[in-house]
C-alpha cells in the first residue's frame, strides 16, 4: 500500500497575488506602527482581528500584493524581526 503525504508537496502559488499575514503584539498602536515601518510606501491593508481572552495580545490581518516568493518571504522576515511584533503567521 502506497501512502501519499501531501505535506511533502510544495504548494504552487501564482504570483503576483494578494497575501495575508497575521501579526500579533501587545499594544495596538505599536503593532500598527510596526506594520507601517516594514511596509513603507507599499500598498497594504492592516485590519484589527481580535484581542486575546486576557487582553494581553492583539492580532491584525495584514494584506498586500506580493510579486514572487522572495518578496513574500522578505516581508515575513522583516515583520518577524520587528521588536514590537510578538508573532507573525
Amino acid at each position: 500500500m502506497e501512502v501519499i503525504n501531501d505535506m511533502d508537496k510544495k504548494v504552487e502559488i501564482e504570483y503576483p497575488c494578494e497575501w495575508k499575514y497575521k501579526v500579533i503584539g501587545e499594544e495596538k498602536a505599536k503593532i500598527e506602527e510596526a506594520v507601517k515601518s516594514v511596509m513603507g510606501g507599499r500598498p497594504h491593508a492592516c485590519t484589527f482581528s481580535k484581542t486575546s481572552n486576557k487582553g494581553n495580545y492583539h492580532s491584525y490581518e495584514l494584506k498586500t500584493l506580493v510579486h514572487n516568493e522572495d518578496d513574500r518571504t522578505e516581508i515575513f522576515h522583516q515583520l518577524k524581526k520587528h521588536d514590537d511584533l510578538k508573532m507573525v503567521l
